[in-house]
């Protein structure tokens, strides 16, 4: 995918402002230390279009990035970060809720895990809740690099128990420090977009 355009649009906190030119969206949602920013950066070939943070719990909103005029990544709050005071869950909790139910242009949620770790409780519950919704879900199990290539599948046949993974959904490695990854959620990307148009 040759990424000509990619600007950020707006960081929102409730429908109305979200945008409203209703091109395909395709979300990225997952614990709040699992690279969500570095994976938009990677794949857009930018170094800080996503601000990347040492603090888990930094994105608070939903921010909309516009891709090549033809579809939006929208980012939204790291779940699960234990620091964050429980009224503050509860909002992006809503907020989030709101998004992924309601929101006719999203086409399909990219939930990411760390490859490192089996998926957590609120991994699950994030898989389960777009399953129940028939939101279509492929798992992106990152920080890759971290983990020996002889170990992989390992990780990936722990992920799949661990989510209950239902067959027909895809499952990813992906690397944001070497790019491995890319291209294969480029064409999943490409296609669900194409799809719809």
């Amino acid at each position: 995918m040759l990424v000509k355009k990619a600007d950020f649009v707006i960081s929102a906190v409730k429908p109305e402002q979200y945008p409203d030119d209703a091109l395909p969206e395709i979300a990225l949602a997952g614990r709040s230390n699992v690279g969500k920013s570095s994976l938009i950066n990677c794949l857009l070939c930018r170094k800080n279009l996503a601000r990347t943070s040492s603090k888990p719990g930094k994105t608070q909103t939903i921010n909309f990035y516009r891709i090549n005029d033809a579809f939006y990544f929208a980012d939204v709050p790291g779940y699960g970060f234990a620091r964050v005071p429980k009224s503050v869950k509860k909002t992006w909790g809503k907020m989030m809720e709101t998004y992924l139910i309601g929101r006719k242009p999203l086409k399909a949620v990219i939930q990411m895990v760390d490859l490192r770790h089996p998926p957590s409780k609120d991994d699950q519950t994030m898989y389960d809740f777009l399953k129940y919704h028939q939101i279509p879900v492929w798992v992106v199990a990152t920080k890759a690099d971290k983990v020996p290539r002889g170990k992989w599948q390992k990780h990936l046949k722990i992920v799949k128990e661990t989510l209950d993974m239902e067959k027909e959904d895809p499952i990813l490695l992906f690397s944001a420090q070497t790019a491995y990854g890319k291209e294969q959620l480029w064409h999943l990307i490409v296609q669900q977009v194409a799809n719809e148009r």
